[in-house]
């Protein structure tokens, strides 16, 4: 089944120097509908003007992943982690038993980036901090593991503390796959549009949206325009 969540439908928040629209409940946006997807607590859509951020602040027990559209991302933390994380690559952090972070916008141009908070399997475990570069190819059968908590995937993808998969990608047009669900599936499209298929539904998204996957084994993603898409497997609890 494949439940679609339009852009325009998502909580949104205005402080002027961010913009975000959340997925799910956050901060001064609550819906009891909207607390989480399984193990995925947040995904906020963030814009984040030039020379503005998030001051330090605190964080515990949470696997924190962000995926960096445009702009970059500067980041210090309370266990001696700096660095800057550039369109095209991701961050994550695991909290663990507690980390401070500041992140912000450095450059002359705005910040767009996915803040995706993810409840780990290990809990009080220590702090970490880690980015990793991907190729910037253009996809045409599929999209690459990005970050995984699974011990087959050490090595080639960066870690989480949660048995959790994220996949994602710029998709050429025309393109047509076939993706692999091992628990559940969220499903973002950060630009472009393409079509989501199951065994009954058939959505197409746009730039924005999300989209909750369950009871399914396989989903086809077939492109309409060349879009960035985000795949997210997540445990059900």
């Amino acid at each position: 089944m494949i439940k679609l969540y339009a852009f325009n439908e998502l909580g949104k928040a205005d402080h002027g120097w961010l913009k975000s629209s959340h997925h799910f409940s956050f901060a001064n946006y609550y819906n009891p509908q909207r607390m989480g997807f399984g193990v995925l607590r947040v995904v906020n859509d963030d814009w984040v003007q030039s020379g503005t951020g998030f001051p330090t602040h605190p964080h515990q027990d949470m696997e924190i992943v962000s995926f960096v559209r445009t702009g970059s991302i500067t980041h210090k933390d309370s266990a001696g982690n700096k660095g800057v994380t550039p369109a095209g690559e991701v961050q994550v952090m695991s909290a663990g038993t507690g980390i401070a972070h500041s992140e912000y916008n450095l450059t002359k141009d705005p910040l767009t980036f996915y803040q995706i908070w993810i409840e780990p399997n290990k809990r009080n475990v220590e702090p970490r901090w880690d980015t990793k570069q991907f190729s910037n190819e253009i996809n045409t059968n599929g999209l690459p593991l990005l970050v995984s908590g699974f011990p087959e995937d050490e090595g080639s993808a960066l870690f989480i503390n949660q048995l959790a998969r994220v996949y994602g990608g710029v998709l050429k047009k025309g393109t047509r796959f076939t993706q692999k669900i091992e628990q559940q599936m969220y499903v973002l499209a950060s630009s472009g549009s393409f079509k989501v298929i199951d065994d009954q539904t058939e959505v197409v998204m746009q730039k924005g949206d999300g989209a909750e996957v369950t009871l399914q084994k396989t989903i086809t993603i077939e492109v309409l325009e060349d879009s960035e898409v985000i795949l997210l497997d997540v445990p059900v609890n």
